[in-house]
């Protein structure tokens, strides 16, 4: 359920690392929890995250969410398919439901996050 290739947050965010860059979104969980997502709230290109702060919101028929940045860097891409279709969060979180895709300053903080059997292994059973 928790695609092997990326790491997680606490928080529930997930990074695909490609090269310099990792493209950020939220996990199956979190989409889950949330219910049907009607808002995506995304930082403009050229915004600098920070690990663990506050990048975003997602917002759903039943509350409101921060998304965290798992790693720090700039963005240097948008999900603008998110603005007209943010159900794609809900649709295929993994895919086209992806965020923003960040320019890591520190790629080494990747080693930091969870992978997926440590991720898995916090969630409720």
């Amino acid at each position: 359920m928790y695609p092997q290739d990326l790491r997680y947050t606490k928080d529930h965010e997930w990074i695909r690392v490609e090269g310099a860059r990792g493209v950020v979104g939220i996990t199956y969980f979190a989409q889950e929890q949330l219910g049907d997502v009607v808002f995506v709230e995304l930082p403009k290109v050229g915004t600098r995250v920070e690990q663990g702060k506050t990048f975003g919101v997602v917002e759903s028929v039943k509350t409101a969410s921060d998304l965290f940045a798992p790693v720090s860097g700039t963005v240097v891409e948008v999900n603008e398919k998110l603005i007209d279709r943010p159900e794609l969060v809900n649709q295929d979180p993994y895919g086209e439901g992806w965020m923003i895709v960040v320019e890591m300053s520190d790629p080494s903080q990747v080693a930091s996050l969870l992978t997926a059997e440590q991720y898995e292994a916090l969630l409720p059973k």
